[in-house]
């Protein structure tokens, strides 16, 4: 598959997902509604709710995620590096210049957003532009654009909002049910009904672990390819390996992430340690680990 296939490719997956999501939004509240005995009135405000979080999530995702980042613009004189080498590449690329960002903080960690490469933004902490050298930096910004060039921030901001919208309406129909049971219980019977009602309940439960065990693989996937592409545009395996090794030492975990945003990351930033192994934990995790990240760009420097 070409770079372009593969641009295509994932531009058609987002769609994909995007479509999947809502489809399953709709059905987790129609079973709810059933079974809580609401009828089909709640479905079609959940479909409009859906489609009116989806388009505001296409549109203003990078203001959402760089709001909540407390994230600041970067300049060329105070961040020489990080604006050179960003400018290097991407006219390399021959992608748009995308906007640079800082987080004051000394957890070392970066990550981009943004719905398409023109409207793209590349956040880096203070911590990780002061203590990485120049081949470093280079690697962790030629990650980044990857994601920008594949259409990764496309797919992932809409995922991060979507997963949050999951929660939202999860939460709501729980409540509604906890304040409408003992009513309802008392002149609605029949065992089809109880049993709409206790799948309805259970879905509204797993909802949110569904939605994010799927966000969680696709995040984990996208790192890997983005690995790969960065030793595309930068013919230096070396500087992303050195780089991804500093930061997997670093123990402060970033201040401002949170479990909503820290897969967009190109390490973990809440830096969680569990003691769990094999592939039920792996599930839960937010990247590769990154021993796996590193053999595989070790494995391509015969190939540069």
């Amino acid at each position: 598959m070409t770079h372009y296939e593969l641009i295509a490719s994932n531009k058609q997956k987002s769609w994909v997902i995007i479509t999947l999501f809502m489809i399953f939004i709709v059905g987790a509240v129609y079973l709810m509604s059933v079974g809580l005995g609401y009828g089909l009135d709640l479905v079609g405000i959940a479909l409009i709710v859906s489609g009116m979080m989806s388009f505001a999530s296409y549109w203003w995702s990078d203001s959402i995620i760089l709001s909540i980042s407390g994230a600041r613009p970067a300049n060329r004189e105070e961040f020489f590096d990080f604006y050179t080498v960003t400018e290097n590449i991407a006219n390399g690329q021959r992608l748009p210049m995308p906007k640079l960002y800082v987080i004051e903080d000394t957890a070392m960690n970066a990550f981009a957003t943004g719905r398409d490469p023109q409207h793209a933004a590349v956040v880096a902490t203070t911590g990780l532009l002061s203590r990485l050298d120049r081949a470093e930096i280079e690697g962790v910004v030629a990650h980044e654009l990857s994601h920008v060039q594949n259409y990764d921030i496309r797919l992932m901001s809409i995922v991060t909002i979507l997963v949050g919208m999951i929660a939202l309406l999860s939460d709501w129909m729980l409540r509604i049910s906890f304040r409408r049971g003992s009513r309802n219980n008392d002149r609605e019977g029949g065992q089809l009904q109880v049993i709409f009602m206790i799948a309805g309940i259970a879905l509204a439960l797993l909802s949110p672990i569904i939605a994010q065990l799927i966000q969680l693989a696709i995040s984990r996937k996208r790192e890997f390819l983005a690995d790969a592409s960065a030793v595309g545009m930068t013919k230096n395996p070396e500087g992303l390996a050195r780089a991804l090794e500093a930061i997997s030492q670093d123990k402060e975990p970033l201040e401002v992430a949170n479990k909503a945003t820290a897969h967009l990351y190109i390490a973990n930033p809440l830096k969680n340690r569990h003691d769990a192994v094999g592939w039920f934990a792996g599930m839960f995790q937010t990247h590769p680990p990154v021993e796996e990240r590193i053999a595989a760009l070790k494995n391509l420097t015969g190939a540069v």
